[in-house]
């Protein structure tokens, strides 16, 4: 078994990729990071020896004959006797060593095969190999403990991994409606503003299982006494979104708490004691906007690497659960800072010769390593604390972006056929997956706290149809298109089954009676 080193030193930028076949404004963007990342080489299972036979085989076929001049001759009872005996006995001395040999190699290929690899904690799982390898799904890493119910059954999820198949009609419809969700936003409430309800008939087939239908009971049993927490931008705001949704159709919530702003909020479901909080950051990082002109702030941030935004962190205790995204902010320029000093930017060719332009890739590795880090080794926290990552989510613009004419108009999903395993989404997913098992392998804090993804990337990649475009409330924003966030109901339900897939996964079943 070998691992490369590795480094995340920045890249230059590189062109001449092939571009997806619907251009988004991530996608002309360069991917501009690429990184040796440490690769788990399973060892092959070593081949017991074929068993021996059964008997030894005295005489040939047809030889009929000369056994019965062997069994007619005039050798008296004594001698065979003996030979029978002395036979029986080199027979079962030989039958045993084999036996001993074939015991030992089977169990030297049990400790080396890849099954036993992937439940092992202490490794690391396989690289995605561009997806197509035979990689299990991702299952959030087990304590060092023996495994209980809830565990097993973690282990058995390696049998099917959701990120990969297909959207199939589903003539049953959404769990809600905009009707029946009393809480869902207006500026994700397509349908309320014009937009057909054909994205609605679709549900996500993953290859060789099923997805279940979510069910807003089974997810609040699952979570009863729980805290939850989004940790993210406005997607991860779309998430809860959807989940309150969803959850509404089973029990009501209170809204508890908000900020100021409304980027901080808290839930609660009384009948379940369930706790669903939203904590927002752009970037992870402490990130502070540009000033501009007469101080005003710009749409640019200084980005530091090496400090966490102290909002988010502060609030991890007491959690059980976080689901953490991210990615979006990326997308604009913005400069990089660590250490005090100003290193690099991002997008931001031409605007300062004298600055490296590191690439979105290569910043999402660093502040998606420090968050997991940060949350393995928080000192406060729960020690049972389950953290997901939900990786990143696609926009679908065309001819333009969100105010100079861009559109996603399409009516129903692309096939696998028409998205590209090249573009930046793509690339931010490897990222994000790398650094999971990254934090896993490591067993930080103890090895207590579990990290799993939400791998919905290749999923939403396609479905350039369930974006509101242009069916929102435009009073505030005018003449301009959404292809970046979610219709509700949408395709981000999808994302809340994974999580509920997951979660029930850590629960034991309830004893029998």
């Amino acid at each position: 078994m070998s691992a490369k080193a590795e480094t995340l030193s920045p890249g230059p930028s590189k062109a001449g990729q092939r571009q997806p076949s619907i251009v988004t404004r991530a996608s002309r963007l360069q991917v501009t990071e690429r990184v040796v990342c440490e690769e788990l080489a399973c060892m092959a299972p070593l081949l017991p020896p074929s068993p021996p036979s059964g008997s030894p085989r005295l005489l040939k076929s047809g030889s009929g004959s000369e056994w019965s001049v062997v069994v007619q001759s005039n050798v008296k009872s004594s001698l065979l006797l003996l030979l029978a005996i002395s036979t029986v006995a080199a027979f079962s001395i030989l039958y045993s060593s084999r036996s001993l040999t074939v015991a030992r190699t089977a169990g030297e290929a049990l400790t080396q095969s890849p099954l036993l690899a992937a439940l092992d904690l202490s490794s690391r799982m396989p690289e995605d190999d561009d997806d197509q390898s035979d990689e299990p799904a991702e299952v959030v890493s087990l304590p060092a403990a023996a495994p209980s119910t809830g565990e097993a059954a973690m282990q058995l999820e390696e049998k099917c991994d959701i990120s990969r198949g297909k959207w199939v009609r589903e003539p049953n419809g959404p769990v809600y409606t905009n009707l029946t969700c009393p809480m869902l936003p207006d500026f994700k409430n397509c349908q309320k503003f014009g937009k057909d309800d054909a994205h609605l008939y679709w549900r996500w087939q993953p290859d060789g299982c099923e997805l279940p239908r979510f069910v807003p009971e089974r997810f609040l049993d699952v979570v009863r006494g729980k805290r939850l927490a989004f940790i993210g931008d406005s997607l991860a705001r779309n998430q809860i979104d959807s989940l309150l949704c969803l959850l509404s159709q089973a029990e009501a919530p209170v809204d508890v708490y908000s900020d100021a702003f409304d980027k901080y909020r808290t839930w609660h479901f009384p009948a379940h004691n369930f706790t669903l909080m939203v904590m927002w950051t752009e970037f992870y990082a402490h990130a502070v906007p540009v000033a501009g002109a007469e101080g005003k702030p710009t749409s640019s941030f200084d980005i530091h690497l090496d400090r966490l935004g102290a909002d988010w962190t502060s609030r991890l205790p007491g959690l059980d659960y976080a689901v953490i995204s991210g990615g979006n902010w990326f997308f604009r320029v913005n400069y990089l800072w660590e250490g005090g000093r100003r290193i690099g930017c991002l997008n931001c060719a031409g605007n300062d010769a004298n600055l490296t332009d590191f690439g979105v890739a290569y910043a999402v590795r660093r502040v998606v390593r420090a968050a997991v880090e940060a949350i393995a080794q928080c000192r406060g926290c729960k020690t049972s604390l389950v953290t997901f990552l939900r990786t990143y989510s696609p926009d679908h613009f065309e001819h333009g972006s969100w105010f100079d004419g861009g559109y996603c108009n399409r009516t129903a999903p692309l096939q696998e056929r028409e998205v590209s395993m090249e573009s930046i989404a793509w690339e931010l997913r490897r990222v994000q997956r790398e650094e999971v098992r990254r934090v896993r392998a490591a067993k930080s804090g103890g090895g207590a706290r579990r990290f799993g993804v939400l791998d919905v990337t290749k999923a939403m990649m396609m479905r350039a149809d369930g974006h509101p475009d242009n069916h929102f409330d435009s009073r505030w924003r005018r003449n301009g298109s959404d292809c970046l966030h979610w219709c509700l109901p949408g395709p981000v339900d999808m994302w809340n089954g994974v999580l509920l897939q997951r979660l029930a996964e850590l629960t034991p079943p309830p004893a029998a009676p």
